[in-house]
């Protein structure tokens, strides 16, 4: 059974307020104040000096599991929300596996449902795994994407993009964090750029957010009163006060604090949640907790895991 061994994440210390953005998004006075009195959304970090490769290493560097156990990791996966992210002929993936002795894993990216990505990683890395023959390899997930463009910057009239990594490595078999159930629902009516679109996949997102929740619900045979904490994507505060509200959860067992503190950093957020959720000894032995993430872009993907600590 799939199982994460360990989380390490990259957070930058500097925090640029929304407002501050006005220009470089295009937002006017109405949309700023939209995200930060309606979203809740302040402030988001970056790392103006930093590459790519350089916040990969951040998080991967803070993975003390890794050391010594470099020989035993089979894959390296690159959970992305974006297909490109640094001008050919750069590939800082590879070039973090050769800085780290990875070099003679198989190293790829992900990136077929945007910042729900995180989640498939963590299911392509378990059947990876379960059909390379080797009980002790391990697979290395990693997250984080630099905004270095308006697109990868803004998610219009809801989110606005964080920089941030992490770090995670799986394993085939486990008893920290075992993988019970995943579950993702593709919805390709809501591929395209006009208005309508946008229009319709905001009215429609908390009913798809509710459906996949109660399917990977269904699929790990788990019941919602047993969820002991609900790790959202750091999308905004709003959306999870009415997916909560459709499914009769309490807003309290959703860890939102980083939706404010360190936002919505692509594909990383629900590793930088598990680690806050970890931190804060919100999860005890044997509790079962829930991920959950959604991703814009070619259609969308509405995705959620149930695991047990």
């Amino acid at each position: 059974m799939t199982a994460i061994e360990a989380v390490s994440t990259y957070v930058p210390q500097r925090r640029v307020p929304v407002s501050a953005l006005a220009d470089e998004l295009g937002l006017s006075p109405i949309q700023v104040a939209m995200f930060e009195r309606f979203h809740k959304l302040t402030e988001v970090r970056r790392d103006t000096d930093a590459s790519l490769l350089d916040l990969l290493l951040a998080a991967t560097d803070r993975l003390t599991a890794l050391r010594g156990n470099e020989h035993r990791v089979r894959f390296v996966l690159h959970a992305r929300a974006f297909p490109v992210v640094t001008p050919f002929p750069h590939n800082p993936l590879h070039e973090l596996c050769g800085h780290r002795g990875l070099g003679h894993a198989e190293a790829f990216t992900v990136t077929q449902q945007s910042c729900a990505t995180g989640l498939l990683a963590i299911d392509i890395a378990g059947r990876l795994l379960a059909g390379c023959g080797e009980p002790d390899a391990l697979a290395l997930i990693l997250a984080g994407e630099k905004a270095f463009t308006r697109d990868s910057r803004l998610l219009p009239d809801t989110s606005i993009f964080s920089e941030g990594s992490a770090a995670c490595l799986v394993s085939l078999d486990g008893p920290r964090d075992r993988l019970l159930a995943y579950a993702s629902l593709p919805r390709g009516d809501f591929d395209g750029e006009q208005e309508d679109v946008s229009a319709r996949f905001q009215r429609g997102y908390k009913a798809a957010m509710v459906d996949v929740i109660r399917a990977a619900l269904d699929d790990a045979g788990v019941k919602l009163d047993e969820i002991s904490v609900i790790l959202p994507h750091n999308v905004n505060l709003v959306s999870w006060r009415r997916v909560c509200r459709l499914l009769d959860f309490p807003l309290t067992r959703v860890l939102l604090d980083n939706v404010l503190s360190a936002g919505h950093a692509f594909c990383a957020d629900a590793f930088l949640n598990y680690q806050t959720a970890y931190e804060r000894g919100l999860l005890r032995p044997g509790d079962r907790y829930l991920v959950a993430a959604a991703g814009a872009g070619l259609g969308a993907t509405f995705s959620a895991m149930v695991l047990e600590h």
